[in-house]
């Protein structure tokens, strides 16, 4: 039928595009493509500074665990499989975040988060500080490990839904980085060089953590339920349900959780357990083990800073893809070549190109997934997939106990397979402009229109063994 000389399509394919654009586009900043940006309004600066504050603190947060693991066992006089619990114990708290990240949006906004997450922590560190009988600790870093759960979920979820996504998420991975780069360096240091017992240094995390409650609570102060509730109205469906349980229905969320998982548990597993693998294996000195792990961290941290850049230029599929066969090889020279100085070389490496991984996981989710579903479904995987920090270096750990800790080079090698076999799972196919296509084709309402599946090749194969495993193409 044509009207002043257009032709419009057929009535029911038009009321069908029209229903499809009204359930996925949202009011806010969706028309023309305009995303939020970090400096726009003016007190998105301050808010996401704030935010990689708390990420700071949350990298420090981990990567003392295993700067202090030697110290620990020496003061409660327990083995490896028990000292392991200090690492799972957060994964409960990680795991009721990843399920009330939703709920707790909804309920008190990004001001919600801001004020729960800081204090989860500080709680946490005033009981550590007192260096209680070694049970407590593992509950008490339950507490530890929701606030930093919902931090992670809710921060992820916004900044990865801005302008430059890639950059800003990779400067506040990188901020994580950084906070576990000083981290052990500073734990060490005081135990090592100061003489002082391993808990002076929670000290140090009750001040900071303070420190981000009154920045948080300042900064989001207008950032309340009903503020957000205004800003995302379809993130509740008709009945008043969270879209969680919707999200969960969806399979790129869980193949991105259980990625971020893995990807996780390999970074904690391997700042968690590199000291004790330098002094027991490579047989260093207390210090110079303990600069190994700062290295580590600060080469993670270096990638994510630099390689955000890069990521996003040549596309998330294939920039991941390589990064993560270098990572391997890295591995694989970092398990068989018996040199403490080597050993310590090939570590900063690995770190440098394992950063970029979780940003730009986030980065994927955002362009594959609805926008209704990127608060509840980013930020289950993101606080899901934080719980890998607890699940495999307690793994490793029990497994240590039995067989000795050079386990973990083997350990985090079979993961790293593991992560680039999730990551080929991902729709998209390994072209520049595949993710973009697909996010295009969804805000289109065109998502049943898949190309991929028709591809040829290795590309077609996983397509088709990812449409048979997880029924999404």
């Amino acid at each position: 039928m044509s009207r002043g000389g257009f032709t419009l399509p057929p009535d029911n394919e038009l009321k069908q595009g029209v229903e499809s654009t009204e359930e996925q586009l949202e009011p806010q900043h969706i028309e023309n493509n305009n995303l939020e940006q970090w400096n726009s309004p003016s007190i998105n600066k301050y808010r996401y500074l704030a935010a990689n504050f708390g990420f700071i603190i949350m990298g420090m947060n981990d990567a003392a665990y295993g700067a202090l693991i030697p110290y620990l066992e020496e003061y409660y006089n327990i083995n490896y499989t028990v000292i392991s619990l200090v690492f799972l114990a957060p994964f409960i708290g990680y795991s009721g975040a990843a399920l009330l990240n939703n709920k707790v949006h909804m309920r008190f906004g990004q001001l919600g988060v801001a004020i729960i997450s800081p204090t989860c922590k500080i709680i946490a560190y005033v009981v550590t500080c007192v260096h209680p009988p070694f049970p407590v600790l593992p509950i008490i870093f339950v507490l530890s490990g929701f606030g930093n759960g919902l931090e992670d979920g809710g921060w992820n979820a916004w900044i990865g839904n801005m302008e430059n996504a890639n950059e800003l998420l990779g400067f506040l991975h990188g901020a994580y980085g950084l906070g576990a780069t000083i981290s052990p360096l500073i734990a060490t240091a005081m135990v090592t060089k100061g003489n002082l017992q391993w808990y002076m240094f929670y000290y140090i995390m009750l001040g900071v953590a303070v420190l981000e409650l009154i920045l948080c609570a300042w900064f989001f102060r207008s950032a309340t339920g009903a503020a957000h509730r205004a800003a995302h109205p379809t993130n509740n469906d008709k009945t008043g349900m969270s879209r969680t349980r919707e999200a969960l229905k969806n399979p790129i969320t869980w193949i991105c959780a259980l990625f971020l998982l893995f990807y996780v548990g390999v970074e904690v597993s391997l700042g968690g357990w590199l000291v004790t693998f330098m002094l027991k294996v490579r047989h260093g000195k207390a210090f110079e083990s303990g600069l190994v792990v700062t290295g580590f961290w600060l080469g993670l941290t270096c990638g994510r800073v630099i390689l955000g850049f890069v990521t996003g230029k040549i596309g998330e599929k294939i920039a991941i893809a390589a990064y993560m066969v270098i990572c391997v090889a890295l591995e694989l020279c970092f398990w068989l070549i018996p040199n403490f100085i080597a050993s310590a070389i090939l570590a900063a490496w690995l770190g440098f190109f394992l950063g970029p991984l979780f940003p730009a996981a986030i980065v994927v989710a955002t362009k594959l997934l609805p926008r209704r579903l990127h608060v509840s479904a980013i930020g289950f995987a993101a606080a899901f997939g934080g719980g890998g920090a607890a699940v495999l270096p307690f793994a490793v750990g029990a497994i240590a106990q039995a067989k000795g800790v050079s386990v973990l080079q083997p350990i985090v090698l079979a993961i790293l397979v593991a992560i680039l076999a999730l990551w080929c799972m991902l729709p998209g196919g390994f072209r520049k402009s595949g993710l973009d296509d697909l996010q295009r084709e969804r805000d289109e309402g065109r998502v049943g229109v898949v190309e991929e599946g028709m591809a040829k090749g290795f590309e077609g194969k996983i397509a088709r063994l990812r449409i048979k495993i997880f029924g999404v193409q």
